[in-house]
């Protein structure tokens, strides 16, 4: 059997700024954007190919308390993402005013963190 992840959907504050952080930091690419089947706004940003994955990041039509992920609370340790050039994003993360943290190398690759402005850890991740 072969599968991949299509998706995951997360709640944020406000995600037209996620997702332009998204596509600053990362080249992706605003999917989808609109209401919500389930009431509040929906931006799809990932890849261009329908077999990319993305993130839909998503907020409810009531101001969402936006919790860290590691309080628990929410269930999201953090968000992985592969790369090529593991520096050159290092940079554009630390350009859009992030701070990185934990950096580390080990078989099979080299990865740092940054929490975005939501307290949404992602880690960068690349094997070259």
């Amino acid at each position: 059997m072969n599968s991949t992840l299509e998706h995951a959907n997360i709640t944020v504050s406000d995600p037209e700024r996620t997702a332009a952080m998204l596509v600053d930091i990362f080249g992706w690419t605003i999917r989808w954007k609109g209401d919500s089947l389930m009431g509040g706004r929906t931006v799809h940003v990932g890849g261009p190919e329908l077999s990319d994955g993305y993130l839909a990041v998503y907020t409810t039509d009531d101001s969402p308390t936006v919790q860290s992920p590691r309080t628990g609370l929410s269930g999201l340790n953090h968000i992985g993402v592969l790369v090529d050039d593991l520096d050159a994003t290092e940079q554009r993360v630390l350009a859009a005013g992030y701070e990185t943290h934990t950096h580390m190398t080990y078989d099979p690759g080299s990865r740092f963190y940054f929490d975005d402005h939501d307290g949404v850890e992602f880690e960068v991740v690349s094997y070259t």
